[in-house]
């Protein structure tokens, strides 16, 4: 993330987006397909590392590390490239990407829970979780908030207004924070 100055003098925090190069892998009709799809591919990878499927399907377009269907896509052909000049600034777009992994975390840092009171002969129970339960059940209820993995779910946002499009260095400047990691594929449809 970063700050971009308008001319007016205002901050706007920012989240800059580097665009790969992303070819059009193949076009599926609702004729031959039964829906009418877009399949793109990002990324490159050594022939080495494909199956022979996908050395196949993959033989005109190039050695992509990832293939990504988008339906309902209109007047794009196998070859022709998609680039950051599809969108321009002040664009609102919708956000997809895989959250940061936190790892196996206690209530409290999961589900907001406030924790036992820190006084009163309390030794160690300051972040359990308390009762989980009772009374004449024999079973814990299910979706009972406990400790458990957290983050790696895929988050969407929708509605973040893109900044600005820097065609030149392919890197697109989107208004506010993105889930994930630095490296953390981004879908980002307009």
């Amino acid at each position: 993330m970063t700050q971009v100055w308008s001319d007016a003098g205002k901050v706007t925090p920012v989240t800059l987006i580097s665009t790969g190069p992303v070819i059009v892998t193949q076009v599926k009709t609702s004729e031959k397909d039964g829906y009418d799809a877009v399949q793109v591919g990002f990324g490159s990878k050594h022939e080495k590392n494909l199956t022979k499927a996908e050395l196949g399907h993959l033989k005109t377009s190039g050695k992509f590390a990832l293939l990504k269907e988008f339906r309902d896509v209109k007047d794009l052909k196998v070859g022709d490239e998609i680039k950051p000049e599809t969108f321009a600034a002040g664009d609102l777009v919708t956000v997809s990407a895989v959250s940061k992994g936190k790892g196996f975390q206690g209530v409290v840092k999961r589900h907001g829970f406030k924790g036992g009171p820190r006084s009163h002969g309390q030794k160690h129970s300051e972040r359990e979780p308390g009762s989980i339960g009772g009374g004449l059940r024999n079973k814990v209820p299910k979706g009972m908030r406990m400790a458990g993995r957290m983050g790696s779910d895929r988050i969407t946002i929708k509605n973040l207004k893109i900044v600005e499009v820097n065609a030149a260095e392919n890197v697109i400047a989107i208004s506010g924070a993105i889930p994930g990691r630095r490296g953390t594929l981004v879908e980002i449809i307009g």
